[in-house]
Parts: C-alpha cells; structure tokens; sequence
C-alpha cells in the first residue's frame, strides 16, 4: 500500500485541493443558499471519489490495500450522489449527510493510517485527518440544529483544515516517491523509512 500511495500522491492533492475551494467559498458567502452548499458539497464529493476510485483501480493489481482507497471514493461518491438526487433536503438532513461522510472518511484514513504504520513516516498527517475529520462528524451529529450560517462556518472550517493536511500529505508522499541525490535505487526505500 505505500508504494501505491506514493504513485498515488496526487489524489491526496485533489482531495485537499478541492476541500480548500469548497471551504473558502463558504467562507466567503456564509449566506449562500442552502442548494448552492449542496452543490458545492457534491462538487467536493465527487472530486475526491473521482480521485481515490482511480488511484483504488490504477493500482489493484499491484497492492493489497486498493480497496480501501476503493471504499473511500464511493463513500464520497454515495454522498455527493444523495446530494445530487435530493437537493432540497433540509438543512440538518444535509449537515447530517456530511458529519457521516466525514465521520466514515475520517475512520477510512485511520484504518489506511494503520496499514502503513510500518512502512512510512508519513502515517501522522493521515491520522490526524482522520481524527479532524471524525471531530467534525460527531459534531455535526451533536448538534445538527445549530444554525444555518453556524453549518456553514463550522463545515467550511471543515474543509479548510482538512485541505491543509491532505495538501501536506501529497507533498510529503510525493518528496518520498523521489530518490534522494546521489541514492542509490536499491536504498530508496531505506531513505524513505519504507
């Protein structure tokens, strides 16, 4: 699993990507129409299944673990799709559906974390979205009759976090996908902590 997630740096990057721009631009309208947030939402959504269900499938025949990345993409496939198929649900119902998106995707990243607890120094970052992400879920699963612009504060707060850490994550799997100068190929995996 670590050499797919090396190959695979790039789909932390999107998801962490696409979770900053789903959060900034609930920042910047917190007064935004409860469709325009389910829109956003399943843009996110749909962006990062795109991104784990390819990595899951680029990388099924070489490693063990691809199904759990698979399982990932088509949780946040399953919710971007409930989004899409009934926008007007109500507020709490849609806080609902992210705080379970969320919560799963953050038990994902742990369960992933833990997968790789002896081939990287990377697993940290992943634990910790995992953590922040599954803070956010029961949170939302608390209290999902806070008000609207609270929802929208604390899921773009959300997503902005979790953004920064998948981006740290891509850059550091991406620097350990690299030979370091002057390595030789067979100490690669030595450098990296593999």
């Amino acid at each position: 699993m670590n050499e797919m997630l090396r190959q695979s740096w790039w789909m932390f990057a999107i998801r962490g990507v696409a979770a900053l721009v789903f959060g900034v631009l609930a920042v910047l309208w917190p007064e935004i129409t409860l469709l325009v947030l389910v829109a956003f939402f399943a843009a996110y959504a749909f962006f990062v299944a795109a991104a784990y269900i390819a990595a899951a499938v680029k990388n099924r025949k070489s490693d063990k673990g691809w199904w759990l990345v698979l399982l990932l993409g088509l949780v946040a496939l399953g919710a971007g799709a409930v989004a899409i198929l009934h926008p007007l649900v109500t507020a709490i119902v849609l806080v609902l559906l992210m705080g379970a998106n969320a919560f799963i995707s953050g038990i994902l990243d742990i369960a992933m974390a833990i997968r790789l607890r002896r081939e990287t120094s990377n697993k940290g970052l992943l634990v910790l979205t995992g953590i922040v992400s599954i803070l956010f879920g029961v949170l939302v699963m608390v209290y999902p009759g806070a008000g609207a612009i609270a929802l929208v504060w604390l899921v773009s707060l959300h997503a902005i976090l979790t953004g920064v850490l998948l981006l740290s994550i891509s850059i550091a799997l991406r620097r350990t996908g690299k030979p370091s100068g002057g390595a030789a190929p067979g100490n690669r995996d030595r450098l990296v902590g593999a």
